[in-house]
């Protein structure tokens, strides 16, 4: 179900219902802290890559998006044309070339995926960060009733660590304290170290 043509679809028909419209808080209070702005991040699965804006009108240069679908990268070259257009990838994730990232950025991708993806998103994961590099960023909690078929789809704690463990050390998967209003109490702040 969740093939090239869905998401296109998703994006042509703006059915982007968790998407904040902005970057949500805990990232952004995240990245301000963040001194060095040559580090090497990706964002995948960047939709409308609200991150990224935020994060390149910031000074972060060595930036990386991907996504599946093209329309959402064209909406972010044009909004966007100093971006470099070469590090903007239409690409399935699983299959990305690119790698030794020094962070990569979890906004609602995970939550896109048909969940059997998790164990391969997890190794994935490991693969394209540098030793020592960070993935950070947001997952949704068992709170969250999501009630309907397809994405997101939620998830919890103890499940977030068995895709983790065997790859990542440091293990910081705790409450959200700064979710926007419409995710309070729903999402799981991560920060794990390869």
């Amino acid at each position: 179900m969740l093939t090239k043509e869905y998401w296109k679809d998703r994006y042509q028909t703006q059915q982007m219902g968790w998407d904040a419209g902005q970057i949500t808080r805990p990232i952004k209070t995240y990245f301000d802290a963040v001194e060095d702005k040559s580090v090497k991040i990706l964002i995948p699965g960047c939709g409308n890559a609200h991150e990224a804006a935020y994060l390149f009108n910031q000074g972060f240069t060595n930036l990386y998006l991907c996504d599946w679908a093209q329309e959402p990268l064209d909406n972010f070259a044009q909004q966007h044309p100093s971006f470099p257009k070469e590090q903007l990838i239409c690409a399935n994730f699983f299959e990305l070339e690119e790698k030794d990232f020094d962070y990569i950025v979890e906004q609602t991708f995970f939550c896109a995926l048909t969940p059997s993806l998790r164990p391969q998103y997890a190794l994935k994961m490991a693969q394209i960060l540098k030793e020592g590099g960070l993935l950070v960023g947001l997952l949704f909690s068992a709170a969250l009733d999501l009630g309907r078929e397809g994405p997101p789809f939620g998830g919890n704690k103890a499940e977030y660590i068995g895709y983790f463990e065997p790859y990542f050390s440091n293990l910081s998967i705790e409450p959200c304290l700064n979710s926007i209003p419409p995710r309070a109490g729903v999402e799981l702040f991560i920060e794990l170290t390869k």
